[in-house]
């Protein structure tokens, strides 16, 4: 059983050619697949580092955007209320003026109204008057030429306004 060769312990000569074979892959290796190997893992980093700058700036642009929009949101508003608070102090305005001017019409209306009312009393008080003036001569007209029928009718009557005329003088003295 001692000279049998066993599978799991290998020969000299094996372990040398395997030992050999390893350190000629291993210097290929070393000599050129390795610089490639970091070259390749190298550019993969700066690719990665560079995206992640990138994506960073990104963020920021984006956050800068956010920003103005919010403040071109904020002016916006302001401009808003702004131009409502105008329009409502230019609507109170025109409002105040309406009622301004409505007011001196109604004022100069009511005030043509009265004097046209106070002439249109005047021209009656006029009209009355000379009506109950006619009127007035008309009966004293009929009332004279009945009562001065005869000569004594009429110097009584004379004689009666003399001293009624003669009483008014005193009384306005």
């Amino acid at each position: 059983m001692d000279n049998l060769p066993s599978i799991l312990t290998p020969d000299l000569g094996l372990l040398f050619w395997m030992l050999l074979a390893f350190l000629v892959v291993f210097g290929v290796l070393a000599k050129f697949g390795f610089p490639a190997i970091t070259n390749m893992v190298e550019d993969r980093k700066k690719y990665i580092d560079d995206s992640l700058r990138k994506a960073h700036e990104a963020s920021e642009r984006l956050e800068n955007i956010r920003q103005e929009g919010e403040s071109m949101l904020q002016e916006a508003r302001e401009k808003q209320a702004q131009l409502l608070k105008e329009a409502t102090e230019t609507r109170d305005v025109i409002v105040e003026k309406a009622q301004e001017k409505a007011k001196a019409e109604g004022t100069r209306l009511l005030s043509d109204a009265k004097a046209q009312i106070e002439a249109e009393k005047q021209n009656a008080i006029r009209d009355i008057r000379s009506q109950v003036a006619e009127l007035s001569v008309k009966i004293a007209e009929r009332i004279v030429k009945q009562q001065l029928s005869s000569n004594d009718k009429q110097m009584e009557l004379i004689d009666k306004l003399l001293d009624e005329v003669s009483e008014d003088n005193k009384r306005e003295q």
